[in-house]
């Protein structure tokens, strides 16, 4: 399927996803706030540059969008159509360096936290998932996934 916007417009389009203070991470920032949780954020001092740093729990957190960073069997972890040797080496990029970033920060005593976006589309989604980190805070399990269908994953 050929793309149905030129070029230059579709670059335009492109350049313009943002990275940071996305709307997924700002309705759980929110949620989190309004729990009595106070963060730092895109912290460039911690490895990878976390979303949402709570130091004082030595914890990360990584909002992530399914589609860039292959959120496993989510039906919004889709693969364009056009170029798919290009997207499939785009999106392998992003995993390998989103595990490399998880092991090294769990190799210096982080916690780390991934809040997958479609985790976050409804309001009571993001409630039951900022609940879920709150908890997940003082415990000793190091590692947590949240997302649609996985609620609360934790892993170790």
């Amino acid at each position: 399927m050929t793309d149905i916007v030129d070029p230059t417009t579709r670059s335009r389009m492109m350049a313009g996803i943002k990275g940071k203070n996305t709307k997924p991470e700002l309705v759980l920032r929110r949620a989190l706030h309004a729990y009595g949780l106070r963060f730092r954020l895109h912290s460039k001092r911690i490895t990878g540059a976390p979303d949402i740093v709570l130091p004082k729990y030595k914890a990360a957190i990584f909002v992530h969008g399914c589609f860039w960073h292959r959120h496993f069997r989510c039906r919004y972890a889709t693969t364009p159509s056009t170029r798919p040797e290009f997207w499939e080496a785009k999106f392998e990029g992003n995993v390998a360096r989103d595990n490399a970033v998880k092991s090294a920060l769990l190799d210096t005593g982080w916690r780390v936290a991934t809040v997958w976006e479609c985790a976050l589309r409804k309001p009571k989604q993001v409630e039951e998932a900022a609940l879920q980190l709150k908890d997940w805070l003082p415990t000793p399990l190091r590692e947590i996934e949240i997302g649609e269908g996985q609620l609360g994953n934790q892993i170790g």
